[in-house]
């Protein structure tokens, strides 16, 4: 463990608390590999729970080779979702209380048993038994300004992935096929973006496996009541004020979130 990691987090508070823009921080304080930058992240994430609430679920990053280009980085990342951070659709979000925010378009999933052993590795399958309604969903993301041109991921999971927040709609059974699902963003009554379930991973339950076997090697599950973001279908895009996204993924429902300065 690294014993820099209480420092590195506070250092991450500070910056959120004092707008400060998103800058490498893995040298300054020795995270040398992302275990240790998930180390990072559960301190910040014990940090923000006194004014976020506690953790409801996960996201997942960097699902899709659109997003994997787009930021540079070749796998997926978690970060952790806080309750007073998930959101009903239709919400309103000032973009002035955060840094820049960028949104991104998802199928979400709810667990309704417990997922993940250390012994053993996760299936899709079981993935499919655990998993009791999905929805589709907006992930916002807070990167501060950040430069895509020089990420460093373990800064980027140290700050817990960049996650602000949820907008989920009402859950319902998951479909016959989720990978064939669609999803299509409209932008103020344009339709401007769609991509299938496949983009994440080849089907939305796969992020979720891949998240159960990430928190097993952490001595960690998932647990019933859960929910987790899969990951974004399409490039994240970043809203203006006056701005109003819906997003559509076929036999699942829709949800909606406007943008005011």
């Amino acid at each position: 463990m690294n014993p820099q990691a209480e420092d590195a987090a506070n250092r991450l508070f500070e910056e959120h608390q004092k707008g400060i823009a998103f800058s490498s921080i893995s040298d300054t304080f020795g995270i040398r590999d992302i275990a240790g930058a998930y180390d990072v992240q559960d301190r910040l994430v014990r940090m923000l729970r006194d004014r976020n609430g506690a953790p409801c679920g996960y996201k997942i990053g960097l699902t899709s080779k659109a997003m994997q280009e787009m930021c540079g980085i070749d796998q997926p990342i978690a970060g952790i979702v806080l309750s007073e951070r998930q959101m009903e659709s239709g919400v309103t979000v000032s973009l002035g209380a955060h840094g820049r925010i960028g949104i991104e378009f998802e199928v979400g999933v709810r667990l309704g048993s417990d997922l993940g052993a250390p012994e053993s590795s996760v299936s899709r399958e079981d993935v499919a038994a655990a998993v009791d309604g999905v929805c589709a969903a907006f992930e916002l993301i807070d990167d501060r300004n950040a430069d895509y041109g020089a990420l460093d991921m373990r800064s980027v999971v140290s700050d817990n992935s960049w996650n602000a927040g949820a907008v989920l709609s009402d859950f319902v059974a998951p479909p016959d096929d989720l990978a064939a699902v669609v999803g299509t963003v409209v932008l103020n009554d344009t339709e401007v973006a769609s991509g299938p379930g496949s983009a994440a991973l080849g089907h939305p339950y796969e992020p979720v496996r891949w998240l159960a076997d990430h928190l097993a090697a952490r001595g960690q599950k998932l647990h019933e009541g859960e929910i987790v973001l899969t990951g974004s279908l399409v490039k994240t895009m970043f809203p203006a004020a006056g701005d109003r996204f819906e997003f559509a993924v076929t036999e699942i429902g829709d949800v909606s979130i406007s943008f005011v300065a």
